[in-house]
């Protein structure tokens, strides 16, 4: 089984790349799975993964503050795929917490091979950029 390409589309990082592209990072992407309590980042630390979560909850802290909570669905890490910035957060699994994981390491060659997913990523980054100043 592997992570659904409708998944991957609603990770703005990976929103309005085609069903080929999907299908290519869905599977490069590995099940893993957290124990309540577990940290799978932590504020502060490198990071190497970016994770979608199929099930469970866990909660987001900035700075020890709780900030929001995640679920099915939602995603985080996704900078560790492409910059080395210490991550900006703690999330903390609330219950079991099934994932599908991806690391830089994984996801950079399918950036050189496929100058589609490339451009993207600048774009996604060029928004951002924008959006915070």
């Amino acid at each position: 089984m592997a992570i659904s390409t409708d998944q991957l589309k609603r990770v703005p990082l990976f929103a309005g790349l085609d069903d080929k592209d999907l299908k290519s990072i869905a599977g490069s992407m590995h099940e893993r799975t957290f124990n309540a309590g577990d940290s799978p980042t932590v504020e502060g630390k490198s990071g190497i993964g970016f994770f979608v979560i199929e099930s469970g909850e866990a909660t987001v802290d900035i700075g020890g503050r709780e900030v929001r909570k995640l679920g099915a669905g939602d995603h985080f890490g996704e900078i560790a795929l492409i910059g080395k910035a210490p991550r900006s957060a703690t999330i903390t699994a609330d219950s079991e917490l099934k994932c599908w994981g991806l690391t830089a390491w994984e996801f950079k060659p399918l950036v050189e091979k496929s100058p589609e997913i490339a451009w993207h990523l600048l774009e996604t980054l060029a928004e951002r950029l924008s959006e915070q100043g």
